[in-house]
């Protein structure tokens, strides 16, 4: 184990996320993690609280813009840190051919090895080209820089690029499939991703980013 954390080699891990939206441009979303590996027993990883408010689309603004904030717990086994919060701001644009986002992604430490230390910089972006109206081709990237002001070396980042495809079949219903490689040491070398979501009520309205 490195700083105390179980490995992720052949771990299968799930989240399951509930979201309200309140309005039009505010949401809540809840997060509960497990974890699956060979050796363990199936356990409970975590939980996160994530609000998250966005631009309303009348305003006819350039670019869709949306902050969201993300304040949990998770058990000491599965990360160096226990206390964490992330404030994700948002960007991105849908055009006829393609979809375009970029989340600069900034995250805290308040209890564990790193609650010493700066803001970590964890940029992610995705572009996905409009094979259909159903159908989405892209590509995804996920990256963490390490505490501003204190770059962590290259091969000590976390970085990875996933492939990915998205399907709308149905409005209530998403679908998100992605493989992902990782570009450093520090990254699990390969990685495969299913998203499933499913919204509830006539008025449910589909949110990127």
């Amino acid at each position: 184990m490195a700083d105390g954390v179980r490995p992720t080699q052949n771990a299968f891990r799930e989240t399951l996320e509930i979201t309200h939206g309140f309005t039009s441009t505010s949401e809540v979303g809840f997060y509960q993690f497990t974890n699956i590996q060979s050796g363990f027993e199936t356990q409970w990883v975590g939980s996160h609280i994530r609000p998250r408010i966005s631009i309303p689309e009348e305003w006819n603004w350039p670019l869709g813009i949306s902050l969201s904030t993300e304040v949990g717990y998770q058990r000491r086994e599965y990360s160096a840190d226990t206390w964490t919060t992330e404030i994700r701001p948002i960007f991105d644009k849908d055009f006829k051919s393609c979809y375009i986002s970029f989340n600069p992604v900034l995250g805290k430490s308040f209890r564990g090895l790193n609650q010493d230390e700066n803001f970590d910089f964890a940029p992610s972006c995705k572009i996905a080209v409009h094979l259909s109206p159903k159908v989405d081709l892209g590509a995804e990237y996920y990256g963490s820089m390490g505490p501003i002001g204190s770059q962590t070396p290259i091969k000590e980042q976390s970085q990875a690029i996933y492939a990915a495809l998205d399907l709308e079949l149905h409005p209530d219903w998403d679908f998100n499939f992605g493989t992902g490689w990782g570009l450093t040491q520090a990254t699990d070398g390969f990685i495969a991703k299913l998203i499933f979501g499913y919204r509830f009520g006539s008025k449910a309205q589909k949110t990127k980013g």
